[in-house]
């Protein structure tokens, strides 16, 4: 049940983490054009600051702290981002999606609110993040609608070509060679899913699902896809990268702004608890991002 159909009182309390929170998870949607990405940094406009800053205001509150299910880089769009905060319970929450909706910038949207199951967080109890990245390969470019979350380019691509060299890159691996490395974090992630097909109007999309990303992942992924999709690469050239487990100076980072976090899975709400138990032995202090 979503805030805007319950009441400001008779929300459960958030076990483990003090008497009088509540647990709330946020939905949300942005344009990833104008922000500095997700995380909150000093003189840099972010999501998360955005977003807590409206918190603030209008449960008038001193201070709040978003944790979220997967930190976008600058640039990177989201359909499916997932959040949760806790509030003290005395603080009205009826209609709260609206009055933030009403103080937010219009490229950033919460598209629901609602009080989190037992066990939740966002971040750790989650089972997989998934990404979207669109591609033309049109001469005259990008549809003018579509300009911030497509990405040109300038010459005709395989897309058979890249569906075949993605296949070979599912499963647990270590992604270091498509990382960048960060200090005692692990680069071990599931890859569950690397579709990539072409639609309508030269329009290519890859689908990527993973348990988590380390930074960077999925654009250097997409960028070794394209290397082979224009004929530079053959398909077998993205998983010998893998397997060397060193960063190849000939896979380019695709840019960010075709990238779109489109979904965050989780659980049963029973399981919520001990995935997140599990997540965090393996994760600390692991930073996922597209």
């Amino acid at each position: 049940m979503s805030d805007e159909m319950r009441g400001p009182r008779g929300l459960p309390p958030l076990a483990g983490s003090g008497a009088g929170l509540v647990r709330l998870r946020l939905d949300i949607s942005y344009d990833g054009t104008p922000f500095a990405g997700w995380a909150r940094q000093p003189a840099q406009r972010t999501v998360q600051g955005d977003v807590e800053d409206a918190l603030i205001r209008v449960t008038r509150l001193a201070a709040v702290r978003l944790t979220v299910a997967g930190r976008t880089d600058s640039g990177v769009h989201a359909l499916g981002q997932v959040a949760h905060v806790d509030l003290p319970e005395e603080v009205p929450l009826g209609g709260l999606a609206r009055r933030l909706n009403g103080v937010l910038d219009r490229s950033i949207r919460v598209t629901g609110v609602a009080p989190a199951p037992a066990g939740f967080d966002a971040r750790f109890s989650a089972l997989s993040r998934r990404y979207v990245y669109r591609i033309t390969d049109a001469a005259f470019g990008a549809e003018p609608l579509r300009r911030f979350d497509t990405l040109a380019w300038p010459r005709p691509l395989d897309a058979g070509a890249m569906a075949t060299a993605a296949l070979q890159l599912l499963g647990e691996h270590d992604f270091a060679a498509f990382c960048r490395r960060r200090e005692g974090s692990t680069s071990v992630r599931t890859l569950l899913r690397l579709d990539v097909s072409r639609r309508r109007d030269h329009v290519l999309t890859a689908d990527v699902e993973a348990d988590a990303f380390c930074h960077s992942m999925v654009r250097a992924l997409v960028g070794a896809l394209l290397a082979v999709g224009e004929g530079r690469r053959p398909p077998q050239w993205p998983v010998a990268v893998l397997h060397r487990g060193l960063r190849d100076p000939a896979v380019t980072v695709a840019p960010a702004h075709g990238l779109t976090l489109v979904e965050v899975r989780y659980p049963p709400d029973a399981a919520l608890a001990a995935r997140a138990e599990v997540t965090r032995a393996v994760r600390v202090p692991t930073n996922p991002s597209g």
